[in-house]
């Protein structure tokens, strides 16, 4: 029988049903403290755009290359890129980012698997369960870059689309890059505007291009040019807190 990771364990505990009060209350703290590391370790990090992506795509695939091209661009753009910091296109982007003098950071998670979070990193933090790594994936970014990937890349990328219908955060660009990917997906997007079970307005909330340029111009309107994110001054971390600090750039 393979040897399962504690990480399966956790989230299998807090999805089977009512546990004793005790142990509710510390898988609360667990949570808790999961967010209170993740606030602290990515207060400091910049304004961020969040790269979705499969982490079973290897260097040599062509994807990876895309990944690569849109971190480096956002970084130029000025932007922080996080991923989940797993290997294929989330290390791709991160190795963009810091190929081009960017930065790069990450929310990573444990996993029955163990994934170590990819060498392209100046911050990084480790979670136990998914709602928390989405809560900090979404917190800190303004655009969201959605590459090819599986299960945990759409649950990703349909959160921000519903985050946004539903104004549970302002209107943040969000790119599918990879379109002969997502061609059947939005095939079936269109299918519920006709069904009647999205809107038509609903259309504008993503961009489909493999137009690095483009991407990078619609994500600069609708963030730099909209709230003018480069103006604004980072935080600076506090010593007497021994706050993490990014490298400057």
């Amino acid at each position: 029988m393979t040897q399962r990771h504690n990480g399966g364990r956790d989230d299998r505990i807090l999805l089977e049903g009512p546990q004793s009060r005790l142990r509710d209350f510390f898988l609360v703290l667990r949570a808790t403290n999961d967010f209170v590391r993740g606030f602290r370790r990515l207060h400091f990090v910049g304004p961020c755009v969040t790269v979705f992506g499969s982490a079973r795509f290897t260097e040599n695939h062509p994807y990876y290359t895309l990944g690569r091209d849109i971190g480096a661009g956002l970084s130029r753009l000025g932007f922080t890129v996080m991923t989940g910091g797993g290997p294929g296109l989330m290390e791709a982007a991160n190795r963009g980012a810091k190929e081009a003098g960017g930065r790069s950071v990450a929310c990573n998670i444990t996993l029955p698997r163990e994934e170590d979070p990819n060498p392209y990193l100046d911050h990084s933090v480790r979670v136990h369960h998914f709602f928390v790594r989405k809560v900090l994936l979404f917190k800190y970014s303004y655009a969201f870059v959605a590459l090819p990937g599986g299960f945990g890349t759409m649950d990703e990328l349909f959160e921000a689309l519903t985050l946004v219908q539903t104004g549970k955060i302002d209107s943040f660009p969000i790119v599918l890059m990879g379109t002969s990917y997502w061609r059947r997906l939005l095939h079936l997007i269109h299918r519920m505007e006709h069904e009647g079970t999205i809107s038509a307005n609903d259309r504008r909330l993503w961009l489909a291009t493999d137009d690095l340029d483009e991407a990078l111009a619609h994500i600069k309107a609708h963030t730099v040019d909209r709230f003018g994110l480069l103006a604004r001054r980072m935080r600076r971390p506090s010593r007497i807190l021994a706050e993490p600090r990014m490298a400057k750039r």
